[in-house]
Formats: structure tokens, C-alpha cells, sequence
């Protein structure tokens, strides 16, 4: 059976850390690029960070960048995103997806897996609250 699973939400303080992973079981994941999404009570869904198969880069949206990490452990079948400096704004359900199709041009650079639009196969999500 095809999965993308997430774990590591939780509540943190402001200023806090947390890693999430994503975990695949049923296909190679070194062969899809990974994009993390989050989506707030109230607010659409919107892409964060995105990892991609071929070269490897990565790419995250301004409102993250210096703060989250993304990187994969082909070995564990798995990508992580490193959280750091957290904010009460990073509130959010956060969701781990990728195209299906191994063929996609979504999974080529960092260039393509930004394209949010194009991420159709998802996990269940895993809960983020940044409170004091």
C-alpha cells in the first residue's frame, strides 16, 4: 500500500524547534521530490518547502527560510523538515505530498517542486501549535 505518513507535530513554545518527518512506505521516495504544506485554521493550504529528486536542491517560501530545513534520508525512506525559531504564525496542519507520476517534471529541481499545484498524492497530516 502506497503511504505518505507524518509524525513529529506537537506544541512549542515560541523560539522553539521541531522536526517533522515524512515517511513513505510502498514506494522509493528517492525517486519524488517531497513538498511540505501547511494550512492554518482559517487560511488556504500553501506549500512551504519542497525537496527534489534529481539534483537534490531545495527550495523554501521567504515567510521559513533561514528558520526550516528540508532534507531526506534515502536510506530511511524518509524526508524531514527542521523547524527552528518557531512562531506562533507557524500554527498549522502540516502535510507532506508528492506527484505520482514518477514521470512528472515536478520531481527535476527546485525549480519545478515549487509548483504547488502540481502535488496530488498526500499524507494525513500532522498538527503544529506554537503557544506560550
Amino acid at each position: 500500500q502506497v503511504q505518505l505518513v507524518e509524525s513529529g507535530g506537537g506544541l512549542v513554545q515560541p523560539g522553539g524547534s521541531l522536526r517533522l518527518s515524512c515517511a513513505a512506505s510502498g514506494f522509493t521516495l528517492d525517486y519524488y521530490a517531497i513538498g511540505w504544506f501547511r494550512q492554518a485554521p482559517g487560511k488556504e493550504r500553501e506549500g512551504v518547502s519542497c525537496i527534489s529528486r534529481r539534483d537534490g536542491t531545495i527550495y523554501h517560501v521567504d515567510s521559513v527560510k533561514g528558520r526550516f530545513t528540508i532534507s531526506r534520508d534515502n536510506a530511511k525512506n524518509t524526508v524531514y523538515l527542521q523547524m527552528n525559531s518557531l512562531k506562533p504564525e507557524d500554527t498549522a496542519v502540516y502535510y507532506c505530498a508528492t506527484n505520482s507520476d514518477p514521470e512528472s517534471s515536478t520531481h527535476y529541481s527546485s525549480n519545478y517542486c515549487r509548483r504547488w499545484y502540481a502535488y496530488d498524492y498526500w499524507g494525513q497530516g500532522t498538527q503544529v501549535t506554537v503557544s506560550s
